[in-house]
Formats: C-alpha cells, sequence, structure tokens
C-alpha cells in the first residue's frame, strides 16, 4: 500500500512540474523575444560555470534573498555605465536573472547592444532555480528558504521556499 502511495504521489508531482514548465515556456514566449539565449539553472550550477551572475531585480527583491556571488545591478534603476566597470570584459560569460526571466531578458538585450558577446538569460529565474532545489541567500549571505515572490499573480511560478512580498 506504501508503495502504490508513493508512486501515486510521485506521478502527481511530476504531471505538475511537466505542466509548470510547459506553462512557464509559454509565458515567457508571450513576453519575451527571445533575442538572448537561455541557460538552464542546471547548466549555471555545474561546478566549472565561471560565469558572472547578475540580478536585474529591485534591491527589496535582492535583499531577500539572491543566488550566490550574484551582483546587483537592478532593474528600474539600471544603470549600463556601472555594469561596465563591473565587468570590463565583453567576452566574459554574464547570466542575468530576475524572478521569471521577463526582466532580466531587458537587461541582457542592453548589454549585448553595448558589445557583450556571451550574455545569457537564466530561464525561470531565481524561481526556477529554488524550484529545482537550488540554495539562495539573504543580504548577510545566510542561506534562506525566503523568496521575494514579486506579486501573488507571479509567485505561483514559485513551488518552493517561502514567498515574502515586502
Amino acid at each position: 500500500m506504501k508503495k502504490q502511495i508513493t508512486f501515486i504521489l510521485a506521478f502527481l508531482s511530476g504531471i505538475q512540474i511537466s505542466f509548470s514548465q510547459d506553462s512557464l515556456s509559454q509565458l515567457l514566449n508571450k513576453y519575451n523575444t527571445n533575442n538572448v539565449p537561455y541557460i538552464s539553472v542546471e547548466e549555471l550550477a555545474m561546478p566549472k560555470n565561471q560565469a558572472v551572475i547578475l540580478d536585474a531585480r529591485e534591491p527589496k527583491e535582492y535583499q531577500v534573498s539572491h543566488i550566490k556571488d550574484a551582483i546587483f545591478v537592478g532593474f528600474s534603476e539600471f544603470d549600463l555605465e556601472n555594469t561596465k566597470q563591473l565587468v570590463g570584459n565583453k567576452q566574459q560569460q554574464i547570466v542575468i536573472y530576475c524572478s521569471l526571466g521577463i526582466r532580466s531578458e531587458d537587461i541582457a538585450e542592453k548589454l549585448s547592444k553595448a558589445g557583450y558577446t556571451n550574455v545569457f538569460n537564466l530561464y525561470g529565474g531565481i524561481f526556477e532555480w529554488k524550484n529545482k532545489g537550488f540554495d539562495v541567500f539573504d543580504d548577510t549571505e545566510t542561506k534562506t528558504e525566503k523568496i521575494h515572490g514579486f506579486s501573488p499573480e507571479w509567485s505561483k511560478w514559485l513551488l518552493k521556499g517561502e514567498k515574502i512580498y515586502d
């Protein structure tokens, strides 16, 4: 009996993940131009990945949690000249993320137009990062389960972690 229940729960979880992935693809296709290539959270998490990681969310979102070693560049107050000083090598691999990968595409496009040649958008953003079980860190660099949900509408894509809105 326990094996049957375990199998059913695993099956239902697989359906939920599969459905949410298809829906996430549809969402990103709806809002993004796909001018910037995606990188998966699994690729970014690989130990030998030497990418510079840029966080393209708002300050309060970054303070709640961010990917380890991510550099905050913001979205509404994004400063291209400041970012050029942070990442001087235009061939350096850069991965940009936001909550889901929509705002980060805008910032990635700005960097590409400025001559950066190795720019990627993190598929599914920090929500997908957390959904896949990877760690996030708060403003004191302490591991946390909290993720800024951006809004109740968008946070439905966050399946793991504790949603925070302020």
